[in-house]
């Protein structure tokens, strides 16, 4: 974590003495920079509903490197626009996709471990690789389902007083999806983790634990509304060269840093857990008239669409 004494040695010391300003000057200092508005009623308009270093994001690809504050030649706020609405809608579907990821690995995981460890699995630190990991996510799961109002919950603890937390089928429902991939990824058994991993058609379960761990930072930012068109990415997807199912046959070719990798294992886990998911098909007709130069930003390599994955 950066701290304020950490951040000053790697930049100085300089007191931030910069006034607010309203949306007129916010429109009048991005014209100055090069910016062409052909709306300016229209552009203060989204202004005022979508902030100015939100969209910065976005209009960054279009600054001239050697001096940030000027804009390219034939920049304007409309491209600035069109690409927020274009993340907007890809938040959207990977944010869905997530969604079904989430439920199928829960129930599996609840399925699998509680099987061979029984009801109550989650709360021994014996079967957990880190116990200050364990800690941490026990601690989650407490506030979770103390703070939670389900009705499955509230008449278990009207009934039943020990143990402190009701059993695995119904506390990991409340979990979030972090706790669930910390729990799985720190999890001592292999053996109960290829269980699951296979379920999902992945032949080893370390495969599924990155999928997880990225997946997690992916649904965070789509939980935040953060740009993931041209962003690159800290946790890297590891990507096999063979599945089971429909897969690519150039991996060589992603870049794990970028989010075409992130849509591949998506895409993989949706084919397995609901082979009729319209995810794919979705993600192919988004970015079906979209430049190259959007696609290249993304990570997408030529002639994806070939891809087994993809069809």
């Amino acid at each position: 974590m950066r701290t304020t004494v950490g951040l000053r040695f790697l930049y100085g010391y300089m007191k931030y003495d910069k006034r607010p300003i309203d949306l007129p000057q916010q429109l009048e200092n991005l014209k100055q920079r090069g910016l062409t508005i052909a709306n300016e009623e229209m552009a203060l308009e989204q202004l005022h509903s979508i902030s100015y270093f939100r969209l910065a994001s976005y209009w960054s690809s279009m600054e001239n490197q050697a001096d940030k504050h000027q804009f390219l030649p034939d920049s304007n706020f409309e491209d600035i626009i069109t690409t927020y609405t274009f993340d907007k809608k890809l938040r959207t579907l990977v944010f869905t996709s997530i969604q079904d990821i989430e439920i199928a690995l829960r129930t599996r995981i609840i399925q699998f471990f509680s099987l061979k460890y029984g009801s109550f699995w989650f709360m021994d630190a014996n079967l957990f690789k880190d116990t200050t990991i364990h800690d941490a996510c026990l601690k989650n799961i407490e506030k979770e389902v103390l703070r939670s109002k389900e009705e499955f919950l509230t008449e278990h603890f009207a009934k039943y007083d020990e143990p402190s937390l009701p059993p695995v089928w119904k506390t990991l429902e409340v979990a979030s999806f972090g706790t669930l991939s910390k729990l799985y990824c720190n999890f001592k058994d292999t053996e109960v983790k290829k269980q699951v991993a296979k379920s999902l058609a992945i032949p080893q379960y370390i495969y599924l634990e990155s999928w997880l761990k990225c997946a997690t930072v992916l649904r965070n930012l789509c939980a935040h509304h953060s740009r993931l068109w041209n962003r690159r990415f800290a946790w890297k997807p590891q990507l096999p060269q063979k599945m089971p199912l429909n897969w690519m046959q150039n991996v060589q070719y992603v870049r794990p840093i970028k989010l075409y990798a992130q849509f591949c294992y998506l895409a993989y886990l949706e084919q397995s857990i609901n082979p009729n998911s319209a995810f794919r098909k979705e993600i192919v007709d988004l970015l079906n008239d979209k430049p190259k130069q959007t696609l290249k930003a993304m990570g997408f390599p030529e002639n994806w669409q070939s891809e087994p994955l993809w069809n």
